[in-house]
């Protein structure tokens, strides 16, 4: 009978992502084979399936779990018991199927923190990392009421800069459909009146649009279909979105922005990590991948060199220019003190900040300049219209 053969995805002692094949009876001695290794899997699955649906569960729904979960421990309920009573949850079935599962795992003599590994579309490596810490240092009801304050903080400022940007997003929206309401159901009846002047070259200009809206459509949509594609397909490169990052944090207001929320999350993922037990290497390398800009990403790698090889992480980070300077004094000042963790919390709770008002800002910004973008397509058409009649009325 053939032996199974399990993938998985794990980290090592420095932090490296790893990935390969175990063969193993089961998913459990897979695990116990990997820990012998020094081996820390955040994913692991029967070969050929380690690719699992998706499941959207929103982030709020997510640290109300690990909040109950650590309320439930503080008051002396047991682990297996809490997770079957959220697994009996009703506000949110999916997750509530899935905590179902991990009790049962845990009841077969699982850790709590290999039972959540065995579902990453639900919970994240570093989640896991936390949640490992917390169960071998016995701070885990700790480790839990902050990962539930973490998803907290990330769902808000999520849902600041949607909030944000719907104004100017439905200003864009029915503005396009206005002008191109206008291009293809009332300019075209004004064509035969004008074939019998001769029309201004704004006037030519409207026509000609028109055409391409109301005769030539068919092509404009297999161009525009194609546009979608090329851009879809480029975003799949990794030197195009490279390029793209680097190129948005050079426009002003957008790139302040843009590098404010990319470092607020590296610092709160990595002081988050580090409050939490996790070793800095580890740590760092879980941050980056939560950075989410390259240029960051490629200071976290030097950072990272650094201090394996015994140097300072304030130097790299701030050779790369991402980081503003006030935060590299705090990150060498919370390196000196010896509470780097409460130090990057606290940048990130500043940065937060700054990029709340900086998206203010850029909204404020945006808002007048898609309300007179619409307004001057709106005149041009009233002009390219009125003009002809104008200058025919004055002939006759």
């Amino acid at each position: 009978m053939a032996v199974p053969s399990f993938s998985y995805v794990a980290r090592d002692g420095s932090g490296k992502r790893i990935t390969g094949k175990v063969e193993s009876a089961s998913e459990a001695l897979a695990l116990s084979e990997l820990a012998a290794r020094g081996l820390v899997p955040v994913r692991l699955g029967e070969a050929g399936a380690i690719q699992t649906k998706r499941r959207r569960i929103g982030s709020q729904h997510l640290a109300r779990a690990y909040r109950q979960l650590a309320d439930l421990l503080r008051a002396g309920v047991p682990l297996l018991k809490g997770l079957r009573l959220l697994g009996r949850g009703k506000s949110n079935p999916s997750l509530s199927a899935i905590l179902a599962k991990v009790a049962e795992e845990v009841a077969q003599g699982e850790r709590f923190a290999d039972a959540l590994a065995r579902h990453p579309e639900v919970f994240p490596g570093p989640q896991v990392a936390m949640v490992r810490a917390g169960e071998r240092g016995g701070f885990l009801e700790q480790v839990l009421s902050r990962l539930g304050t973490y998803l907290e903080r990330q769902a808000e400022v999520r849902a600041r800069i949607i909030g944000s940007l719907i104004y100017p997003a439905i200003l864009i929206v029915f503005g396009s459909l206005v002008i191109v309401g206008t291009m293809v159901f009332l300019v075209p009846r004004f064509r035969d009146f004008y074939k019998r002047i001769e029309i201004p070259w704004p006037t030519r200009i409207l026509l000609g649009a028109s055409d391409l809206l109301t005769t030539w459509w068919p092509i404009m949509l297999v161009l525009l279909v194609a546009t979608v594609i090329g851009i879809l397909w480029a975003r799949r490169k990794a030197t195009v979105r490279r390029r793209v990052a680097e190129w948005i944090v050079r426009v002003p207001t957008v790139g302040p922005l843009i590098k404010g929320i990319a470092t607020a999350r590296f610092t709160r993922t990595l002081g988050t990590l580090l409050e939490n037990g996790i070793p800095v290497i580890t740590a760092m390398q879980i941050a980056r991948d939560a950075a989410g800009h390259p240029t960051l990403c490629d200071a976290v790698d030097r950072a990272i060199d650094a201090v394996r090889g015994g140097e300072s992480l304030a130097p790299p980070l701030a050779s790369s220019g991402f980081l503003e300077e006030d935060v590299i004094e705090m990150v060498s000042v919370g390196e000196s003190a010896n509470n780097l963790a409460q130090v990057l919390l606290t940048i990130a709770d500043t940065l937060e900040t700054r990029a709340d008002l900086l998206l203010g800002v850029f909204v404020q910004l945006l808002s007048p300049v898609m309300l007179l973008t619409i307004a001057g397509f709106i005149g041009f058409i009233f002009i390219a219209l009125v003009v002809p009649m104008m200058k025919l009325s004055s002939l006759l």
